[in-house]
């Protein structure tokens, strides 16, 4: 299956021939070369010298990212190959991949939506956890319980999102809606997986 690596632009929206407003993200996708996957060009004084010999046994430029994607049966790839927007088709649904925004350490509330505590009366624990175990008998807090933490930088994949539009000669891909991460993320764009329609 052709899968392109892509960088997030941003978001903007385009109009279609009846005068709907359709919101798209706008993401750079490809051209990358078949070494494993290449995408990005990169300095070569910025990649060791084992990848340095990775890329010369391709005779490829020096890339920023490397992925590897399994090929649908019957697919076949040559090193050197370049695969690039014009793969996909305006209208097919794509299931896309990313790494969603890091929000940092968050509490309770914002992180698993918890109602805040009384605000009058006293009350010290506005916005804190309540009680998270009994006290005589487990005597423990059990593993799992929803508690302050760490919030996003998770592996993000929404599916069949629909590509709007394509402009080849810019490699830029318009796919309808909202894409996970930040701009200039790093994107993984693939055809929708079969019996995932809505």
């Amino acid at each position: 299956m052709k899968t392109l690596l892509g960088k997030k632009i941003g978001m903007t929206q385009i109009f279609a021939e009846d005068g709907t407003v359709i919101p798209v993200t706008v993401v750079e996708a490809g051209p990358e070369t078949v070494v494993q996957v290449g995408y990005e060009d990169q300095k070569p004084q910025r990649v060791n010298k084992p990848m340095s010999g990775h890329f010369a046994k391709a005779g490829v430029d020096t890339k920023k990212h490397l992925a590897e994607f399994r090929p649908a049966e019957g697919e076949t790839y040559e090193v050197g190959q370049v695969i690039t927007v014009a793969d996909f088709e305006e209208g097919m649904k794509l299931d896309v991949t990313g790494t969603s925004k890091g929000k940092g350490t968050q509490g309770n509330i914002k992180r698993h939506g918890h109602r805040r505590g009384p605000m009058t009366h006293g009350s010290k624990h506005k916005r804190l956890a309540g009680a998270l175990a009994a006290g005589t008998y487990p005597s423990r807090v059990f593993k799992g319980n929803k508690a302050p933490g760490r919030m996003g930088r998770d592996t993000v994949t929404v599916q069949n999102v629909v590509l709007v539009k394509k402009l080849e000669d810019r490699n830029i891909l318009l796919i309808k809606g909202a894409v996970p991460g930040k701009k200039g993320g790093l994107l993984k764009i693939r055809p929708a997986i079969k019996g995932q329609d809505k």
